[in-house]
Formats: structure tokens, sequence, C-alpha cells
């Protein structure tokens, strides 16, 4: 029993797997990312295992989009069998002497590979089956695709250290057939070889031919000649990882082509064989300075940065960053001269003559002033919002975007949203024939955007950082942000590929509702509020000056900000993407201010657009009371209301460390409607007008079958969304809002 129990010990896979938990533990932490996303454990809440189980290339999951994810599960798997032959092979001196050591290797080192991949087609066809709702053939199919994929790539890595093995044995034959031309070369010493470095292994796995083999004695062999031997392979192995590395600068450089924008899995996949080539370049070479290095490293690209030699930051695409001299002063006394009373009464006067040509559009005396609101969650809200905003329009009869004055929101939400508007004022205008109602502008908004971001992630941000591109007179450089746009534009069918300045006319004349986005500024948590009008009167709350101490603004006007930086240049597509920036998946974008500042997300202050909306009616009260017959806000969300969904608990011992840590992140959006809540009822008794508000909300059928809060959205995900449309609660309240359009006398 005892010999078993040391024979399986010594066993080359068994060690194998022994020294990966002991040495080098970083390169473990891919695989369990990989093992703990596959499970949907890691970000489960934004969908990433989807990523992997259901990867689309040309817009579609097929043979070829599994096939690419095949290689690229070769490619990662490869790059770890070769970091961790060049970190381990010193420990295993006996492979030196075997034919095709990196194969004998490879074979040997198979373990967590094989787990890897028998877990992944378990899951795989799990979710193909139950999630996108595919048939067996067509899983099968997909299946063959990803084998396919990953057999061409080992078996043409193989091939190359097959090549690299013969050219070695070539070149060392010669000398090992020479006693005095080794001895010289070698210095061969009396005595053994120094075991201290050396990790016993009796067994190991050799061929299909014999299986298991016995491992030769190399200590009559002198220390520089083994290592003669594992540095050649070394070689081969960086060339190899060099190779790709090029070929991923390549991929970056033509991935204005659809052809070469990869599924995001497959990015995933070589965006973490680069990391671990890099961990393992960094130990192997550096050793105990690799931490010093890194240090070093880390400075010396801080003072690049800091004088502006590399400059990785994101920019809005039509702004003018050219003249530094210009900048947008950023500070309080700027602020306080951009909504000074003069400029609030000039905004004022602008906007009351757009509500004016809003009004004398109406068939009423004093219509109803609707007020969209609609709040982030990615291609779920986009999705939701555009199936609720179909329905209600016809419900009106085609009406809505005439009826409705103004729509503000956050992320994906403003995604559904804008694309509604845009396809009521082609319809208005050059194309009559549109069915707003037709599910095809569904399927346009709930596509796929992650598979070229983080292709663009991983090519272009990291590998190839160089290209660019103009929007009018100005240059940025292409990089995810660049990417998400061009994607979003291709999903909507090009009508979101404008500027600021060409949508301005039809918001002036009230032929279109009006448009609010409002990034938060990440230096101070002010909202940048973008328009194609003046709106500097929401950049502060309305309040009696007599009673109240001067109030510091809280929002920004971006056209009066950045007055001398062509604000109306801006794309729409950039707007868009700027209001739904979330951390690390979409580029945070700076602006041309002194000092510079960036905004992101607008969620992280007012997720469902309801703030703004607040402030826009308190300050147009006297207007809205006069003219109107009341104002119905239409809140499209895409979580429950009253904070019951996702509540945060303590399940382990690990989590009562992290909850204080982990308390505010969890309840933000709780909190905020909370206090939005409170603030509406506040405002609801001062307006003097009727209000009502109409809450339409995306809940799953099921907790399984929720759609996830990322930029894609399964098969069985898109049915689930369109399905809450018929929820008790939603339709009650599209009974409410078709009350609300009954004549008043």
């Amino acid at each position: 029993m005892m010999r078993a129990i040391k024979v399986i010990y010594h066993f080359f896979p068994v060690q194998l797997v022994l020294l990966h938990f002991k040495r080098f533990q970083i390169l473990l932490l891919f695989w369990f990312l990989l093992f703990s996303t596959l499970d949907g454990d890691f970000m489960r809440s934004y969908g990433a295992n989807a990523l992997f189980l259901s990867p689309e290339y040309l817009g579609e999951v097929s043979p070829i989009s599994a096939a690419i994810v095949g290689i690229a599960s070769g490619v990662f798997i490869m790059s770890w069998n070769i970091t961790t032959f060049i970190l381990f092979s010193r420990h295993f001196r006996f492979l030196a002497t075997t034919t095709k050591p990196f194969l004998k290797y490879c074979i040997n080192n198979a373990i967590l590979p094989i787990v890897f991949l028998i877990f992944y087609f378990i899951r795989f066809v799990q979710f193909s089956a139950h999630k996108e709702l595919l048939s067996a053939g067509t899983i099968v199919l997909l299946t063959l695709g990803f084998l396919a994929g990953f057999m061409i790539l080992v078996a043409g890595s193989l091939f190359y250290f097959f090549r690299a093995d013969k050219s070695i044995i070539r070149r060392m034959t010669p000398v090992i057939n020479n006693p005095k031309l080794f001895k010289s070369r070698y210095h061969q010493q009396e005595g053994k070889l120094s075991e201290s470095r050396l990790i016993k292994v009796e067994w190991y796995l050799n061929s299909p031919r014999t299986i298991v083999r016995k491992t030769r004695d190399v200590s009559h062999y002198s220390r520089e000649f083994i290592e003669s031997i594992f540095s050649r392979h070394h070689f081969s192995a960086v060339l190899s990882i060099f190779i790709a590395f090029i070929f991923l600068i390549i991929v970056g450089f033509c991935m204005d082509s659809r052809f070469f924008q990869l599924p995001a899995a497959a990015s995933i996949l070589i965006f973490f064989t680069i990391l671990i080539s890099l961990s393992g370049a960094f130990s192997y070479f550096l050793q105990s300075w690799s931490i010093p290095f890194l240090v070093v490293l880390f400075l010396v690209l801080n003072l690049l940065y800091h004088y502006d030699v590399i400059d990785p930051s994101n920019k809005a695409y039509g702004l003018n960053y050219t003249n530094r001299n210009q900048r947008a002063r950023y500070d309080r006394d700027n602020l306080l001269q951009i909504c000074s009373d003069s400029h609030v009464e000039r905004d004022k006067e602008n906007m009351i003559g757009i509500l004016q040509r809003w009004k004398a559009r109406q068939k009423e005396a004093k219509p109803i002033f609707y007020v969209i609101n609609t709040s982030g969650g990615g291609n779920r809200s986009a999705t939701f919002t555009m199936n609720i905003l179909q329905r209600l329009d016809s419900l009106c009869g085609g009406q809505l975007m005439r009826k409705t004055f103004l729509i503000t929101g956050a992320s994906g939400g403003m995604f559904g949203a804008t694309y509604f508007r845009a396809l009521a004022r082609i319809k208005a205008g050059s194309d009559p024939s549109i069915n707003l109602q037709d599910h095809k502008y569904v399927d346009d908004i709930s596509r796929d955007l992650l598979n070229p971001l983080f292709s663009s992630f991983v090519a272009r941000d990291l590998a190839s950082p160089a290209q660019k591109f103009t929007v009018g007179n100005y240059e940025y450089i292409k990089d995810r942000g660049y990417a998400f746009e061009q994607k979003l534009n291709i999903n909507t069918r090009g009508l979101l590929n404008c500027q600021l300045k060409d949508l301005a006319a039809d918001e002036h004349e009230a032929r279109i509702p009006l448009l609010l986005f409002s990034p938060v500024i990440t230096r101070d948590s002010r909202s940048l509020v973008i328009s194609t009008q003046p709106v500097s009167f929401l950049m502060r709350p309305r309040y009696d000056t007599s009673m109240i101490p001067p109030i510091s603004p809280d929002a920004i006007d971006f056209g009066a900000l950045f007055t001398k930086q062509d604000p109306m240049n801006l794309r729409l597509l950039t707007a868009l993407r700027m209001n739904a920036t979330f951390p690390y998946v979409l580029p945070n974008v700076w602006l041309p201010t002194d000092p510079v500042i960036d905004v992101m997300d607008a969620g992280f202050r007012d997720n469902f657009g309801e703030q703004t909306a607040i402030r826009f009616m308190n300050e147009f009260r006297e207007w809205l009371r006069e003219n109107t017959s009341g104002v119905v806000l239409l809140q499209i969300r895409d979580r429950k209301t009253g904070g019951w969904e996702n509540p945060y608990q303590s399940n382990d011992i690990t989590e009562v460390i992290t909850k204080p840590l982990l308390l505010l992140q969890n309840n933000w959006y709780k909190m905020q409607e909370y206090n939005q809540d409170d603030l509406l009822s506040l405002s609801q008794g001062g307006m003097g007008f009727s209000f009502r508000k109409l809450v339409f909300q995306y809940v799953p059928k099921t907790e399984d079958a929720g759609a996830a809060l990322n930029f894609h959205l399964t098969t069985q995900e898109k049915r689930d969304i369109a399905g809450a449309l018929e929820n008790e609660e939603n339709q009650k309240t599209f009974g409410r809002f078709q009350a609300t359009l009954a004549p008043r006398p």
C-alpha cells in the first residue's frame, strides 16, 4: 500500500499539479477565473458565462464562432504549457534526455486542461439547451466546431515544437558523439549533478505505445549540458509567444473589418495568454527582482503619462482637444458664472419657446405633458425599453413621440429610447413606411455589443494602440470605446451616427422629444448634462435665494462649459457611451478642462433619470400649470421597485469582513430609489399641477431566467424580457396609460 502511494506521489503528472500549487500560484488564478466564470459564479450579474458558452462571430453563434473559441482555448492552454515548461523544467532534468521533451511535458501536464475541457463541454451543452434553446443537432455542430479549432491549434503547435526538437537533436548529436568536444564545450565535472533543485520523479507518461515509462538517471550529465538543451527549447517557446503577440498587433490594425472582430471569449482567453506569458517571463528572467522591476516600470510609465509622452485616455469624439491654452476652467467661479441669473433666464426663455412649439403640435388646448424615464441596465434595459415604447406607441396610435416632451435616463435604457426616437424621426421625415412596432427593431437593440469591445481591448488597447480616425477636423485614437460605438452604430442601422448639431433644429422646433444625458464627473460626482439646447437652469435646484444660502451647482451644462471646444460636434454615439460608461468595461471619457475631468455612467447618480426630470418640471412648474392638464411620468426600469431585488446577505464568514466595505456598493441603486421617491413626494405638493407616475418594470418569470446586466443577451433572456410586458403589474400600468389618453372636457 505504501509502495503504491509512493509511486503515485512520484508520478510526473502528480508532481506537476503539486508544483503548480506550491510555486507560482498566480498562474492558477487564471484557471480559477475560467472555472468560476463557466460555473456562473464570477461576474454572474453581468452574464460573463454567456460570452464563453454562446460565442458570437459575424453576429451569430455558429460552428465558426465555436471554432475560434476552440483555437483561443488551444492558445491559452499551449501558452500555459509553454510558460510552466520554462519555469518548471529545471526541476525535472530527466526531460532533457527524452525525445520531444516539450511533448512529454504537455502530456504529463494535461490534468488541468482536460478537467477544464470536460467542464466546459458540460456547461456548454446545458447552456445551449436551456438558455439559447438550441436543438441537439446544432449543439453537436457547435461542439465539433470547437474541437476542430482546438485540435488544429494544438496540432500546429506540436508540429512547430517537433521541428524545434529535430533541429536541437541535429545540432547536439555531433557534440554528444565526440567526447573531446563534449567535454571542452560543457566542462563535464566529476561527481553527480547537484540535486538541490530537483524534484524526484520515478515514472512519467510517455506515448500511446508505451504509456508509462521510468525516468532515466541524468546525474552523469553536467549541469551545463542539461541547461543548454532546455535553453534551446525555451528559445523556441518564447519565439512562439512572440509570434502570437505579433498576430494580435496585426488583428488590431485590421479590426475595422468585422471579420477580425473575434468572439469576446476568444479575446478574453488571448488576454489571459498574454498575462500568463508576462507573469512567467517576469518570474523566470527576473526571479527575486520581479517586484522591484515592476515598481520601477510603474514609476517610469507614470512619469511618461505625467508629461504626456503616452496618453491612454479616451476622448469625447467630436470635441476639440488641440488647444491646451483654451481648455475650459473647471472651478467654482466658472461654474457659478455659467449658471448666473442672466444665463439661466436666457436659457429658460429658449426652453419656454420649445415648450410652446411642443404645445402647438398637440391636438388639445391643454395636453398631457409626457416624460419618459428609462433606467440603466445594459442590453436588458435597452431591449425592455424598446419593447415598452413599441407597446405604448401602439396604444396611442403612433403618437408617443409627438406627445412626449422629455426623455432622460441612464446607460442601456437610453440606447433603446434614443433608437426608438431616431426611428420615429425618420418615419415622420424621409421614410413614412417605417413600422415602429416591427419586432426587428427589438432584435437590433438587443444584439451583442461585448464581442467587439473585448476584441478591441486585447488587440488595440493592449497590442496596437496607435491607429487613429477623424471626426470633423479632429483626430482620435481607436480603442474599445470606438469599437463599441461602431458596433452600436451597426446594430441601429446607422441612425445614431450623427452629431448633436444634426439634431438641434428638430429638438428646438419640438419635432422630436428632448434628450438629456447626464454622465457623472468622477472628480466630484456632479452631473454633466448633455443636450442640444442650453440648460444652465438645470445646474442647481430652484430655490428662494432670500431664504436659503447660496447653493453650489451640482450639475453642469455641457454646451456652456465647452463653448470653445465645439460642443455641438459631439457624436450622439459618444454621448450615449459617456452616459453608459460602466467601470473597466468601457473607458472613462476625459474632457478638455483645467484641471482635467473624466466622466462615467449616469447610473452612479441617477440610474432612472428621475432626478433630472423632477428638476426640469420644478423649474417650469408655472408653465406646466397654465398650459397642460398635468404631467405623466413614464418610468421604464429593469428591476423591481421597493428594493426587494438581490438583498445583500452574509452567507459565510468572509462576508462578515467584506460586508462593511461592499454594503454601499450593493445597495447603491436602492438608496437612489429611496431618495428619489422622497424627492418626488416633496415636489408633488409644491408643483401645483396634476402629476402621475406610471412604472413599467422588468420582472423575470423565474430567478434563473432573469436577463444579466451586460451588453449580451441569450435567446432565452430576450424571450423573458418580451414576456415581462404581459405580467399583471405591467398590464395594469398599460391600462392606466390608456386612461391618460382619454379625451378631457
